[in-house]
């Protein structure tokens, strides 16, 4: 890794450099300008965007990457990084942050569709309003709720995330939207936005709201969504990978625009 950082250039450097300072800002390993914690970060994220070119270094890459430097070495944070992007712990994660956000789109419509059949009155509600997945809960996807939640919260995820895989991030979204139902389907549209991206300290305790995650099936229902969204799709996900040059700079404003509709 330290090779890359030292002999390899990234046409993401200075993205790079200018979203260090907003990653996990309130946490006292990150916060010193040019401190320990943030240059580790950007040898990480400078790492893998030379490692790889096609993915390169999206908006919402540094909060996966500064979780793992809690824990762990920049050389280990940083192969785990291409481990979950490539595969090699669950279902290749790429897909987040490639050209198009494919792999974030296929979620949001995924989870959508959830939404309607576990909770058919509040998914009525967000039709009504034409509120959609994307102007909350796209961040959720891209940084597997370590944004913006409750870091406790978010480490309890993650345990569960690397154990088991992507599915919880559906669970624990689906968890939050039932614990809140009942003040959800009354709202309109502004206030409907604004309870979405800030949701009350007691629907994000861990102990409340993991254990109705959890009994929350969805993994068949997954399989078969995904199904469905990609016989949808088929023209333009081959569209999108063969104008994957042309898109780069488009795809890192789309990252940013969805990481600021959400909380």
């Amino acid at each position: 890794m330290r090779q890359l950082v030292i002999y390899e250039t990234s046409a993401s450097e200075l993205d790079i450099i200018r979203d260090i300072s907003r990653t996990f800002p309130s946490h006292v390993f990150f916060q010193q300008r040019h401190g320990p914690g943030q240059r580790s970060l950007y040898n990480v994220l400078k790492a893998y965007s030379v490692y790889d070119r096609d993915v390169g270094y999206v908006q919402g890459m540094g909060f996966l990457a500064g979780l793992l430097l809690l824990y762990m070495s920049e050389e280990d944070a940083f192969w785990l990084l291409v481990a979950l992007l490539k595969g090699a712990v669950h279902a290749p994660m790429e897909g987040l942050y490639l050209v198009g956000l494919p792999l974030v789109q296929q979620y949001l419509f995924q989870f959508e569709q959830l939404v309607k059949e576990h909770l058919p009155k509040l998914g009525q509600h967000f039709s009504q309003e034409m509120i959609n997945p994307s102007m909350y809960a796209s961040q959720w996807f891209i940084t597997i709720f370590s944004y913006s939640f409750p870091f406790p919260l978010a480490l309890r995820i993650w345990d569960v995330f690397l154990y088991e895989g992507f599915q919880i991030v559906f669970q624990v979204g689906l968890a939050l939207l039932k614990l809140c139902h009942d003040e959800l389907v009354k709202l309109p549209f502004e206030k409907l936005i604004h309870a979405l991206r800030n949701f009350p300290e007691d629907a994000m305790d861990p102990d409340t709201l993991l254990p109705l995650a959890f009994s929350i099936k969805v993994s068949k229902r997954l399989e078969e969504l995904k199904q469905e969204y990609e016989e949808k799709n088929k023209g333009s996900l081959t569209q999108s990978v063969s104008n994957n040059k042309q898109l780069k700079h488009l795809h890192s404003l789309k990252s940013k625009q969805l990481l600021s509709k959400s909380p």
